[in-house]
């Protein structure tokens, strides 16, 4: 019984608000045949002449009954027999007998369970179109002498620079340039602690700005931002039809065809028989409104739907119906490392020195030498060393060494931070760095060894919960996979609990190790080196705040927050929503045996078998529905 609803397109209403109840069309009729048939019950019980309550009640078929016929109509003249039209034939049916009373009350819970259905999808669009509603309709252009101008949000380009105000909300998905202020990005990733943001940190459209000013630079076009991706990935999503779905669907077509026949079958047999013709009929009629699949069509979309709406207000997207089935399948999970288990962002673990030197004087000196570098190494160099209160001096003749590393010259001293494959001779110190799993780069004084830094790049906050996590819901083990050395891969393997790793891997080994894996393999990534992977596997997950576009084209979900907890909870969510699934087609199949046995062995009363075949419907849906709540995202 799939009413046919327009796919919400974000980009035509880009100021849309959640509409009230009444603004749904078949919740409207669905009322009005209600209220005619609750009329009509009222005048029959009353003793009202017969025309009174007969014109309450055809009214009512009227008003609850126009929309499934005419959908019904549609998919007959496309060859397709759909319940629909099965159910208005049956309520027809009862009023040719006499029964009107019988076929109103069918009309009115199959019109009520209709008008459900279009919520579930309404509210399943709006639980995410909302998020539009938080970014602001103005916002604080500055130019390039630091005038302020206000423009409107969705007039801001890649590249504007813009003020944002203590208690204001950011208009675009931007980067901080100057500043310092707590975000509340909840409403976005779900994080229910304000986030530090400093330059160089990105922060979403539609946050909200704490007691600090920022000066961001905009990254995106508004109609790109996350808030919107969320909207319009969600809203296609929702327009996907799981497998299940489709394999019910087809069943249904031959399905539904069995019912008419056998409804013939029903009314003519007894009748040649010599039954009489008013019970004959009307045990036709029960069994055709018994016999039909409603419920079981409904069985499978609401909980999909529901659970993509609930990733989505949590900062996961999936992709389509199909995606979440393939992430309750995933049977085991390979992680890549850098950017995935690890921030992708190195740090200073130590620093052993040479005779003559010190930490601090080696330290100040490769800091001043990689200041005016953009690797992510010197960086960690450059930060460290400020970070330890240590004032960088200046450098000169900076130069860039691909492969190799940098060299400046600092204080009439040439400072060069190499590799330690570009340093003759082999440096124990760098061996010892490597051997436990961090990068070593050497720092040399006027070609003199003067020490070696170790940098370890850093791990995920909650990397081994989450590990520990899908170990948990998967009952296996989750593998690594990456190109980096094996040291550091064993390293991190160890401080996360996993204990299969595979290094060294091209992008092509590790399509390779993703084909061999037993089971279906669920990877997760966040750079172009892990796409193919992705491609190959069962099902994916791009770290999508920073993850590149082709990893995030490829992956089936995408975890905007960046959060790894967000995986084992989407995959709990998955799995939660195939067993609503199991569960309502059990509730259905059984409804409707256990109402067909009564039926043709029995006498089945028209409006218990009416209040049986649509209470299976209207119950299966709301049990779709309960995936909607946010405690089914924190069951998980």
């Amino acid at each position: 019984m799939m009413t046919d609803m327009a796919v919400w397109d974000p980009a035509a209403h880009p100021t849309a608000r959640r509409p009230a109840i009444w603004t749904v069309a078949s919740v409207r009729w669905a009322a009005l045949a209600l209220t005619l048939f609750l009329a009509g019950l009222v005048a029959q019980l009353l003793d009202a002449p017969e025309f009174v309550w007969w014109t309450a009640y055809l009214g009512g078929y009227v008003s609850g009954g126009w929309m499934p016929a005419r959908d019904g109509l549609a998919e007959l003249k496309r060859r397709h027999l759909d319940v629909d039209l099965l159910m208005i034939v049956a309520a027809i049916g009862a009023a040719a007998i006499g029964q009107v009373f019988d076929g109103a009350l069918l009309i009115v819970i199959f019109a009520t369970s209709g008008a459900l259905e279009d919520l579930a999808t309404r509210r399943t669009e709006d639980s995410v179109r909302a998020l539009l509603d938080l970014a602001p309709e103005r916002a604080v252009r500055l130019d390039e002498h630091g005038g302020e101008l206000v423009v409107s949000a969705e007039a801001l380009r890649v590249d504007d620079l813009v003020l944002v105000r203590p208690g204001e909300r950011i208009p675009a998905d931007a980067i901080v340039v100057d500043g310092a202020s707590d975000v509340d990005q909840s409403s976005v990733t779900g994080e229910p602690v304000p986030m530090a943001k400093l330059a160089g940190d990105e922060v979403f459209a539609g946050t909200l700005n704490g007691a600090g000013a920022l000066r961001v630079r905009v990254l995106r076009d508004p109609a790109d931002s996350v808030v919107a991706r969320i909207v319009a990935m969600v809203a296609e999503a929702s327009a996907t039809k799981a497998r299940t779905q489709l394999f019910i669907e087809k069943v249904e077509q031959r399905y539904s065809v069995i019912v008419v026949v056998a409804t013939l079958a029903l009314f003519a047999v007894p009748l040649a028989f010599g039954e009489d013709l008013q019970a004959a009929l009307l045990r036709a009629m029960t069994f055709m409104i018994v016999a039909s699949p409603c419920a079981v069509v409904l069985a499978t979309m609401p909980p999909l739907l529901s659970a993509i709406a609930n990733a989505g207000r949590h900062g996961v997207l999936v992709k389509s119906a199909v995606a979440m089935e393939h992430l309750a399948d995933a049977e085991i999970v390979a992680f890549d490392k850098t950017g995935t288990l690890t921030s992708g962002r190195p740090r200073l673990a130590g620093v052993e020195v040479a005779a003559g030197h010190t930490e601090t004087q080696v330290l100040r000196l490769a800091a001043a030498a990689e200041q005016d570098s953009e690797h992510p190494l010197g960086r960690a160099v450059t930060g460290a060393a400020r970070a330890r209160g240590i004032a960088v001096p200046a450098a000169a003749s900076f130069l860039a060494l691909p492969g190799r590393g940098v060299q400046a010259t600092v204080e009439a001293r040439r400072v060069q931070v190499l590799s330690p494959a570009a340093v003759p001779g082999e440096l124990s110190a760098a061996r010892r760095w490597e051997e436990s799993g961090a990068t070593a780069v050497v720092v040399l004084v006027d070609d003199t060894v003067a020490g070696v830094l170790g940098l370890r790049d850093t791990l995920r906050a909650g990397a081994a919960a989450a590990v520990g996590a899908l170990s948990d819901l998967s009952g296996r083990q989750p593998v690594l996979i990456t190109g980096d050395n094996h040291c550091a891969a064993a390293y991190l393997a160890d401080q996360v609990g996993i204990a299969e790793v595979h290094a060294g891997l091209l992008p092509e080994h590790k399509v390779e190790i993703v084909r061999g894996l037993p089971g279906r393999v669920l990877v997760v990534g966040d750079g172009v080196n892990d796409a193919p992977a992705m491609a190959a596997a069962h099902t994916s997950i791009a770290m999508g705040g920073r993850g590149a576009d082709l990893t995030l084209q490829t992956a089936d979900a995408i975890v905007i927050a960046d959060e790894l907890n967000a995986i084992p909870a989407v995959v709990a969510l998955a799995r939660r929503a195939r067993r609503t699934m199991l569960a309502n087609l059990a509730i259905a199949v059984t409804f409707i045996a256990v109402l067909v046995v009564w039926d043709l062995f029995w006498y089945l009363p028209l409006p218990l078998g009416v209040a049986g075949h649509e209470g299976s419907t209207i119950l299966v849906a709301l049990n779709g529905l309960r995936l909607l709540r946010n405690r089914a995202w924190l069951a998980g």
